[in-house]
């Protein structure tokens, strides 16, 4: 299976967003520049949210600075609202990932808005890109659902909850759907159900899923995704992330886990393994911590 498997990295951001040591932008971008080197080609590198309610992501400007561009790489800066979307644009990142919630609860929790006004905020931003001169080139849109298999405020989302969305986003022209696992309540055969219904709401949307591992069943879920045809994933180096508006999330699927699965499988990914079990130790070392991921513990299989 020489399949290529396109991983986003998403440590700098979704990573460092709920620990409790806070790095400063040098680190920050010191981080993402390690990263690249292992093999990142796309990477969460920033978000553009409040500091006040997000400490940990202050200075995305800074960050930024930091991180003169570098050909054939994408740096990804997430934003919750339009506001967000301006920060981001102005920094030059060559990504936004917009973030809104399959869910009313988690929505109102995590960005103050009910689905009704995230549907309006996503036209606002893609009417603002529409419109847009030559002279304002904007950078590429992603676009990611959050809670897509389960809601601590809401409960249980139905895929054709999802469904509905993923179709609403299609038929508006975004490119790619992220489907993001927030709490780690989902498991590999409802991952296929949502992924079925989610394709079939948006024939020509690439898919792109993300999963936490706070049940276990992070790299269970991504093998189920690959499985139904997926081949962009999120993770995040070391094990490392959670959400703060979400109680209880924990890590995200640890990059070197899933390069490790992927790689014994015969996929293709583009990543130094060993590359990755270093940049996980250092930052796991900035962090003061052990990094949660299994490879930092057992090494990889070395027949």
């Amino acid at each position: 299976m020489s399949r290529f498997i396109e991983i986003v990295e998403v440590g700098p951001r979704d990573g460092l967003q709920n620990e409790a040591t806070v790095l400063d932008p040098e680190a920050r971008a010191t981080f993402v520049r390690r990263l690249e080197a292992a093999g990142a080609r796309r990477i969460e590198a920033v978000s553009f949210v409040h500091p006040r309610l997000v400490p940990q992501m202050a200075g995305a400007e800074d960050v930024m600075a930091l991180l003169p561009p570098a050909p054939g790489r994408r740096r990804i800066g997430l934003v919750l609202n339009a506001k967000g979307y301006e920060r981001a644009v102005a920094t030059g990142v060559e990504e936004v990932n917009l973030s809104i919630a399959a869910t009313d609860g988690f929505g109102l929790k995590n960005q103050g808005m009910d689905r009704a006004q995230q549907a309006a905020m996503v036209e606002e931003i893609l009417s603002r890109r529409h419109n847009a001169g030559p002279a304002e080139a904007a950078p590429s849109l992603s676009v990611t659902l959050s809670c897509c298999w389960g809601c601590p405020f809401d409960g249980e989302v139905a895929p054709e909850q999802v469904a509905e969305i993923v179709g609403r986003l299609g038929e508006a022209g975004v490119d790619e759907i992220g489907l993001a696992d927030t709490i780690g309540a989902g498991d590999p055969w409802a991952v296929t159900r949502v992924v079925e219904a989610a394709r079939a709401a948006a024939p020509t949307a690439r898919l792109r899923l993300h999963f936490h591992d706070t049940r276990n069943t992070g790299l269970a879920n991504a093998y189920a995704g690959v499985e139904a045809g997926v081949e962009v994933l999120d993770a995040s180096v070391g094990g490392i992330g959670g959400c703060p508006f979400a109680p209880g999330a924990t890590g995200n699927v640890a990059t070197e886990d899933l390069v490790h699965m992927l790689h014994r499988a015969g996929f293709e990914t583009g990543y130094d393994l060993e590359a990755l079990l270093e940049t996980g130790r250092w930052i796991g070392q900035k962090l003061g911590k052990p990094v949660p991921s299994a490879l930092s513990r057992a090494g990889p299989f070395r027949p």
